[in-house]
């Protein structure tokens, strides 16, 4: 007598090995919609980013202030508000989308930061930069939204290969950027042949502000025309055998709630693996934020008060360089951790790279006037630091796999995306403050930055391992 075979997981490694076993069911990747969706996350990092190569010399010509060491506070300040207006504005995107839908939410924050991005480059004083960067943050709130478009598009069948997919746009934003930035930044000067116009003398951060903001309008036009909605409540029935197939293979992490509650803060909170992951992915967010804060003003700073003294086009080809190896570990390696490791473990080996990198920081400035021996060392400093950014996208993968319900999912991923925000908010501002006050007093031998940053980091791998995966099911300890 032939007993058949107890069915394998579609994810599970002995599948194509089990002759007895029809092939499981892989659904396809919805290639459109993918891209609509990774070109709307793109332009966040582009627009976020481009800023960096010329904030702080956008600042000094400000004359803020009569020391140009002490210039950090206020592009710290200009960073935070960006986070800040973000958060404040995030949760409450998700909770709406959950009652008018994605598609509505998506397409118009990307009008918004369109237009937040081409206001910036008319600005000439600090409130005006604050303004524009304050109505950037609000638009760029839609990000899990975002999130929660993609868990839609998904299942466990394929997500292995969407989630790095839509997570290499944000490096790949964050390489776009600074190079945009670095590279027309002050046009009338570098390119006199054909933008020595008034106009760009007047403005000279103009042409990157214009170029981001045009593509963020094209990509909003884009989304309009084909970007559809993917919220459950919003889908008209089919009664295919293909589409209940996918459609109970996507409820297999979900338990049951009604279709059209929505749950408070509170109650998300009382899940454990959601409460876990909002206050890890605090710390998480705190840290990487602070980083790519601090690097930027190290970079800025002159050689003899520990910095490297770049310029504004080096600190953009440097900041390529995080975004072109994190582009190569999520393509390359991420897959293939998400297939062979459980997702709790592997986040917590992310949260431990952060440490080591803030350790490695300082060291740059001892190769401060050797080129080769520069470049290779920032390259190394930089690629740790995105392997714990890897985190982000193991986070997202976790939050879509343990949400209460499918018409919770954008309220889970609001709620996790808040406590990020909350600590992006105010990680710019912080880390700057501290790297002045350091270099000012001379503490530490201006490192005292460095020693607090390692220990919050510290502390930031201690709460990720909070978070436990025994057999598939991830509890709080």
């Amino acid at each position: 007598m032939n007993v058949p075979s107890a069915p394998i997981p579609a994810d599970s490694g002995d599948a194509a090995t089990d002759n007895n076993t029809p092939a499981p069911y892989k659904t396809p990747l919805p290639v459109l919609q993918l891209a609509v969706l990774c070109a709307v996350r793109l332009m966040d990092p582009v627009t976020f980013t481009q800023i960096f190569p010329y904030i702080n010399e956008f600042l000094a010509k400000l004359h803020l202030v009569k020391d140009e060491s002490q210039i950090g506070f206020y592009s710290g300040v200009v960073e935070s508000t960006f986070a800040f207006f973000q958060l404040i504005s995030i949760y409450h995107w998700a909770k709406l989308s959950e009652k008018i839908g994605r598609r509505p939410i998506v397409i118009g924050g990307t009008f918004g930061l369109a237009l937040a991005t081409l206001l910036l480059g008319f600005t000439s004083s600090l409130w005006a930069i604050l303004l524009s960067r304050a109505l950037a943050g609000l638009c760029s709130g839609i990000a899990a939204v975002l999130h929660s478009v993609l868990g839609e598009l998904t299942d466990s069948t394929n997500q292995h290969i969407a989630f790095p997919l839509y997570g290499l746009f944000w490096p790949l934003g964050s390489i776009l950027g600074p190079i945009i930035g670095g590279s027309l930044a002050n046009p009338a000067e570098k390119y006199p042949g054909v933008f020595d116009y008034s106009l760009f003398r007047t403005y000279p951060y103009l042409l990157p502000c214009l170029t981001t903001g045009l593509l963020a309008f094209v990509t909003a036009v884009v989304a309009t025309i084909f970007l559809t909605e993917t919220h459950p409540s919003k889908q008209p029935s089919i009664n295919t055998s293909g589409a209940e197939h996918i459609s109970s293979h996507r409820s297999l992490n979900f338990m049951s709630v009604p279709e059209q509650s929505q749950l408070t803060i509170l109650q998300l909170l009382s899940i454990p693996i959601i409460r876990a992951l909002s206050v890890s992915g605090a710390s998480l967010c705190f840290t990487a934020t602070a980083f790519d804060s601090v690097f930027v003003l190290f970079c800025y700073t002159s050689i003899p008060e520990g910095g490297l003294d770049f310029n504004t086009s080096t600190i953009g080809y440097a900041l390529a360089i995080a975004g072109t190896s994190s582009i190569a570990i999520q393509t390359l390696i991420l897959p293939s951790l998400l297939r062979h490791f459980g997702h709790a473990h592997l986040y917590n080996f992310c949260m431990s790279m952060w440490p080591i990198a803030y350790i490695l920081m300082p060291f740059l400035n001892l190769f401060a006037y050797e080129p080769i021996q520069l470049w290779i060392a920032i390259t190394v400093l930089l690629s740790v630091s995105r392997v714990g950014c890897l985190a982000y996208s193991v986070s997202m993968v976790l939050v879509k796999e343990n949400a209460p319900s499918p018409y919770a999912l954008g309220q889970s991923n609001g709620l996790v995306m808040f406590a990020m925000c909350a600590s992006r908010a105010f990680a710019p501002a912080f880390v700057s403050t501290m790297f002045v006050f350091s270099i000012k007093n001379n503490i530490l031998g201006g490192y005292m930055w460095t020693a607090v940053m390692f220990f919050i980091s510290l502390l930031g791998c201690s709460l990720s391992r909070s978070i436990a995966h025994p057999e598939r099911q991830i509890q709080l300890r």
